[in-house]
């Protein structure tokens, strides 16, 4: 299975200002706004010539300081597995060698099957079909 990276997060206190500047500065398109009146989280995709993708992300009460979650800064790291048996049996993997499986798999609401797992470190590290 070929692994490569899917897209990057970033949390942010004011989205609209960041969609602006890598749309102004790096000639990236953003998507549609996807917002989840249950959670309040808001996301844009924004999508780059050579196929890579940020996802810029806020929520009400985003904290700013360490420790607090979430926080301003990268949220996670996503590796698109292709499929969704890819996704189940890299998460059954992981969970089995004693990672921390902390969602999934599922569908979210936004329509990615996906699972997401703890890195050593404790960074988030998403797992799309």
């Amino acid at each position: 299975m070929a692994m490569m990276i899917e897209h990057m997060a970033l949390y942010t206190l004011d989205i609209e200002r960041l969609r602006a500047f890598y749309e102004t500065y790096f000639d990236g398109t953003a998507g549609n706004q996807y917002h989840n009146p249950k959670t309040g989280l808001q996301t844009y995709f924004i999508s780059f010539a050579d196929g890579a993708r940020l996802e810029l992300m806020t929520r009400p009460a985003l904290g700013q300081s360490a420790g607090s979650q979430p926080q301003t800064g990268w949220a996670h790291l996503a590796f698109k597995a292709g499929t969704r048996e890819n996704v189940d049996a890299l998460t059954e993997r992981l969970r089995a060698d004693g990672y921390k499986v902390t969602s999934g798999p599922r569908t979210t609401g936004d329509g990615y099957y996906e699972s997401c797992v703890l890195d050593p470190d404790g960074n988030t590290v998403e797992i799309t079909a």
